[in-house]
């Protein structure tokens, strides 16, 4: 059994998405950020970053319970433990590489985009900029590489596709403003709708909406999601 640590949030996501493709057994344990639960001594026994995703492999390696946090760590063991999406052998040093260009390029850029526009106090236009054009940059590498392809790695839908498809969906909020954000992308466009059409999408979508996540951006909320903007505690 997998015990999920889960927010709704684009890198749990993509931890969705493949668990309802697979069809792996797995239960969710809600954990919101937004109050601070991230935060608890219990929680970073699961993972010391304070960060959602988060596994417990109740049936890890020798079957033993193991823990596995980050999201494309947790892609690649869950890919290896269930011999689904990860690719052929050939095709291992390239979705490796997408799968970490997703991990250090794109989704950081995007989520300091979705912050400086939309989170940050006025005035940091340049934090702004820079990292709305970095995150354009990388889309446009996708972009590129998407051309011709149906799929990141090979002909084969493989964790790097669901990795970058819990990024490219939040694509409205960073391109804040764009009447429609993947207009200048069409290739990721193409490949998002046949990506989003998929089944196991409409189901992990529906993951967690049982819980009542915290959606004030109060005090408590900004504490707990951004703590390094605060002093430490006394």
């Amino acid at each position: 059994m997998i015990r999920f640590y889960y927010h709704p949030t684009p890198n749990p996501l993509k931890i969705s998405l493949f668990l309802e493709e697979t069809g792996l057994p797995y239960e969710i344990v809600p954990v919101d950020t937004s109050k601070g639960e991230q935060h608890t001594p219990a929680f970073k026994k699961i993972n010391p970053n304070a960060k959602v995703p988060a596994i417990v492999d109740t049936d890890g390696p020798g079957g033993k319970e193991a823990r596995v946090f980050d999201s494309s760590a947790i892609l690649l063991y869950l890919a290896d433990k269930t011999g689904k999406f990860g690719g052929t052998a050939e095709d291992r040093t390239e979705l490796l590489s997408w799968l970490f260009f997703i991990a250090s390029g794109l989704g950081p850029f995007s989520g300091q985009a979705v912050h400086f526009q939309l989170a940050a106090p006025a005035g940091l236009d340049y934090a702004k900029n820079r990292y709305r054009r970095e995150a354009e940059r990388h889309y446009q590498v996708i972009e590129d590489h998407l051309a011709g392809r149906d799929y990141m790695v090979d002909d084969g839908y493989t964790i790097a596709d669901m990795s970058l498809w819990g990024w490219i969906d939040r694509a409205s909020r960073v391109m804040h403003g764009a009447a429609d954000p993947l207009a200048a992308y069409p290739n990721i466009a193409r490949w998002f709708a046949a990506i989003d059409a998929r089944p196991a999408v409409a189901r992990a979508r529906k993951v967690g909406t049982d819980h009542a996540f915290k959606t004030e951006r109060d005090e408590q909320a900004l504490r707990a999601l951004f703590p390094s903007n605060y002093p430490p505690a006394a």
